[in-house]
């Protein structure tokens, strides 16, 4: 055989064919890798003037856990997409150099730090779980009622007396022993894997006709987004799960009566909040005008301006400003202490790290053969880009604030280790569409 053959083999090759995105994967990790590096030393530099002593185990850690995640991939979806990855652990690793670089100076910091390393490893560890224990993904099928009541039980498990806890005045914490997590962040994948179950059995009779029980889901959506609203005070959350319900219910019927149906009821239950309950008046006040009250309520939104005008195109520079002045800034407001310090261009970086991601994940979708994968896919991408703008758009006072994280940037294991499983999910949902394209063409070169 020529090498010209030979050559011709290897690219049609399903095997190699599946291995390729890997080999992309594996080069924009070594970048990501740099990347990271260089902004933690930048950020140390910057803040004492001095390499961390710690350089070479938090080098080492970062290193371990991209190849980590990296080899399982490789082992257990092989034909995923390979921009994923590398974009998720660039947003972690970049969150991880600005908490490190905050732990110093925000009260009670010192071991933020430390545990943001210890809930990114356990965030990886779920991710390797979730590879391997869900293959494929449509078995969550047959699992939907469960996805679901699993989902609608985290939701009220801060209510639980003697778990659920109240922390700055929202309700959606809950104590397990020593460990403190949100189990919103979980339920919202469980519930987004039973919507798009239960929609895969009803696609059918919505594209064909209307009627009024078809749209007792919308309204059950509806109502349990007001309850988490209400009885949580969790505004972004609220938000998130009825935006979800109406995106997969849209995909699932092809009709813009749903978007329609769907934005007029959130201009309801938005204008029913704002007359019924104080603390979304009070959220709404501090987002049209913060100033009224810059040193109470509106102290947050106020310093986190400054802080985005301060800097400017490309920021003071890691290390040398001083977010430390923003309450919180660690968590909700740790994209204004990246605003500060890297300028427009720092932001605009990670907003296109976020539009990468999502863009993948819509690619998923739209490759996607089998409808359950196809509306999982779409649920799991809202997820991620609702939350991203709700908080981004909270602290840029385009929408008000509310009280979520920026996934994979922000301070918090129950955000880090939910996105991880979220991301695995996507993979996933990338392996088997690209496993079911091979299979096909292989099929169709060996028919005469």
């Amino acid at each position: 055989m020529t090498a010209l053959g030979q050559a011709h083999n290897e690219r049609v090759s399903p095997i190699y064919a599946a291995l390729r995105p890997r080999r992309v994967e594996a080069g924009i990790l070594v970048m990501v890798a740099v990347v990271v590096v260089v902004a933690y030393v930048l950020a140390s530099l910057g803040s004492t003037a001095s390499i961390p002593a710690n350089f070479g185990p938090f080098l080492g850690w970062m290193l371990a856990l991209g190849v980590v995640a990296h080899v399982t991939v490789r082992r257990l979806a092989p034909g995923a997409d390979p921009v994923i990855l590398p974009m998720a652990l660039l947003l972690n690793g970049f969150g991880y150099v600005m908490i490190a670089r905050l732990a110093e100076h925000v009260p009670g910091g010192s071991d933020l730090a430390g545990l943001q390393a210890t809930w990114t490893a356990v965030g990886v560890f779920g991710f390797i779980v979730t590879l391997a224990l869900i293959r494929p993904v449509r078995i969550l099928v047959d699992y939907r009622y469960l996805l679901g009541a699993a989902g609608l039980g985290l939701l009220v498990l801060p209510f639980v007396p003697g778990v659920g806890r109240e922390i700055r005045g929202a309700r959606i914490w809950a104590s397990l022993g020593p460990i403190n997590l949100q189990p919103g962040e979980f339920a919202k994948i469980a519930l987004a894997a039973f919507f798009a179950a239960y929609l895969v059995d009803a696609r059918d009779l919505l594209r064909n006709r209307v009627e009024l029980r078809d749209l007792v889901p919308i309204g059950i959506a509806w109502a349990g987004s007001l309850g988490v609203m209400v009885f949580q005070r969790d505004l972004g959350s609220s938000l998130m799960f009825f935006t979800v319900f109406i995106v997969v219910l849209w995909v699932a019927s092809e009709r813009a009566m749903v978007l329609v149906l769907g934005f007029g009821l959130f201009l309801v239950g938005a204008v029913f909040s704002w007359t019924q309950f104080t603390h979304v008046q009070q959220r709404v006040d501090i987002w049209l005008d913060p100033w009224a009250d810059s040193r109470d309520t509106g102290f947050q939104i106020v310093e986190a301006s400054f802080a985005l005008a301060d800097g400017g195109l490309t920021g003071a520079g890691l290390g040398q400003g001083e977010p430390d002045r923003i309450p919180i800034v660690e968590s909700d407001f740790i994209f204004a202490a990246i605003g500060e310090e890297l300028g427009l261009a720092g932001t605009t970086a990670i907003l296109m790290a976020f539009l990468v991601l999502i863009g993948s994940g819509l690619r998923i979708a739209l490759r996607a053969t089998r409808p359950f994968d196809k509306l999982f896919a779409v649920g799991l991408t809202t997820l991620l880009g609702v939350q991203a703008f709700i908080i981004m758009g909270g602290v840029l006072r385009v929408v008000p604030l509310t009280g979520i994280t920026l996934p994979f940037v922000s301070y918090g294991g129950s955000s880090l280790i939910a996105n991880y499983v979220l991301v695995a999910l996507l993979l996933r949902l990338s392996h088997d569409q690209r496993t079911v394209r091979l299979e096909n063409s292989s099929r169709n070169e060996a028919m005469p």
